[in-house]
């Protein structure tokens, strides 16, 4: 007896366990497990325990999108959980409850009573599967949850700064957070399906239970990275990152969509071949530990094959080329997140208000100095952005120190006059704050067009 039908489909005439059953007792048995107890207690309170505190501190976490906000708005916390949740919580949680689901049995050595009470290698895993998804889910909601009530009840209920500067009402920045939330469970599961091929494949070593967060730990390396857009779209993790399009107006939809549509595609080809090799393996020996070969052979070259075909495809149908970081886009995304955010700065000064369309900002950028060509990530962006007021003839000017990420990521510094882009406090509805013109995130669309 070499596969998984065994000896376990030898009685025809015996009741067999359905899908339904064979859940409910995986889902059983994952809750009654303290670690995922315990991990299911954080989720639903650390985040809002988190949000509360640090939106009371006097510093705060500026480094991270959002972050700076963090005492205008209760929507801004939510965002820097899903932030982190992304980097590390979100990787770290799809291994314990992924990259265990099949190995848990390998170290107890419980395959074989398993299988005389299923019946069914197919409908175990399709149980385990879908128990370990639930649990995810369940994770990932109180992730969320958790964060917008800790902002709300800590801050309030106020308008949120998008990323290009433009105020999105409390009903809209709700909408948005939890559509971000959403947006990443697409790679989310991508991992999870890392962690059952990884489980499958390598038995009760502990590589299949660190895999989802080592191939996560893999992307967030390669992102950092000058890639060119083709590639870097084409990592089933890049969705979480590209939810950040969703706070620019118009919404940069093209990116996140192809991330999530990406992600979606690794979950599925993750899931089969980790179903695929489940049914092919030999329950009889007591003393498997995994194969290296046929997790070489069963499932790092057919997702290195999907890797390149999806590259290809990607740069065919996008034209993307390079890093996607060109000096249009910067100047751009520039002169667009000043204007708005100069109409937030007189409303906070009491100033007569100006519209965006009246200011007619623009900007002018090099990257090091004239004879560099202007492009590709970099902390040597230097620009100087132009702007008119009504009524008056001479134009002003302000000069900014862009540092560009390259997954198109920027943090502008305001670098004079101290009087427009200068560090002074602004009186706000919710307390002092800095002035909103001195440093601002904004986001270079890697994509040549948007469709938002």
């Amino acid at each position: 007896m070499t596969t998984a039908t065994v000896a376990v489909e030898h009685d025809a005439g015996a009741r067999r366990v359905t899908v339904a059953r064979s859940y409910r007792f995986e889902l059983l048995k994952l809750v009654s497990q303290w670690r995922i107890r315990l991990l299911l207690l954080a989720c639903w309170i650390a985040p809002a325990l988190f949000v509360a505190a640090v939106s009371r501190q006097s510093t705060l976490p500026s480094d991270t999108l959002f972050g700076r906000w963090m005492h205008a708005t209760g929507w801004a916390g939510p965002l820097v959980v899903l932030g982190f949740a992304g980097t590390w919580a979100l990787p770290l949680l799809t291994s314990v409850i992924a990259g265990d689901a099949f190995a848990s049995e390998d170290r107890l050595g419980t395959w074989r009573h398993l299988l005389v009470a299923v019946r069914s290698p197919r409908r175990i895993f399709a149980a385990k599967a879908l128990s370990s998804l639930t649990v995810i889910l369940l994770l990932v909601a109180g992730l969320a949850c958790s964060g917008a009530v800790g902002g709300v009840l800590a801050v309030g209920n106020q308008p949120l700064v998008g990323l290009d500067g433009h105020l999105l009402a409390p009903g809209d920045a709700a909408g948005k957070v939890f559509l971000a939330w959403a947006c990443v469970l697409a790679p989310t599961l991508a991992l999870a399906g890392i962690g059952l091929l990884g489980s499958v494949t390598l038995g009760r070593s502990p590589m299949g239970l660190l895999l989802p967060a080592l191939v996560a730990l893999a992307m967030q390396l390669a992102q950092m990275m000058p890639l060119p857009v083709a590639v870097r779209l084409a990592l089933p993790g890049y969705a979480f990152i590209a939810w950040n399009g969703l706070f620019a107006d118009p919404a940069q939809l093209d990116q996140l969509l192809i991330g999530i549509v990406v992600a979606l595609v690794w979950a599925v080809a993750t899931t089969a071949l980790a179903w695929l090799l489940f049914l092919r393996r030999d329950f009889t020996n007591p003393s498997y530990d995994g194969s290296g070969r046929r997790a070489v052979t069963g499932g790092v070259l057919p997702l290195a094959g999907l890797l390149a075909v999806t590259v290809a495809v990607l740069a065919t149908t996008t034209g993307a080329t390079g890093s996607g970081i060109e000096q249009d886009k910067v100047q751009a995304s520039l002169a667009t997140a000043f204007a708005h955010l100069y109409r937030v700065q007189t409303d906070e000064l009491n100033r007569p208000a100006v519209t965006e369309d009246r200011l007619k900002a623009t900007a002018s950028c090099d990257k090091g100095s004239v004879k560099v060509s202007a492009e590709g990530p970099g902390n040597d962006w230097r620009c100087v952005v132009t702007w008119h007021l009504p009524g008056v003839e001479a134009a002003g000017t302000a000069i900014y120190q862009l540092d560009v990420a390259p997954d198109g990521r920027f943090m502008a510094d305001g670098d004079g006059p101290k009087e427009v882009n200068g560090y002074f406090l602004v009186r706000t509805p919710t307390g002092d704050a800095p002035n909103p013109l001195w440093q601002f995130d904004g986001n270079v669309e890697l994509l040549a067009t948007s469709k938002g």
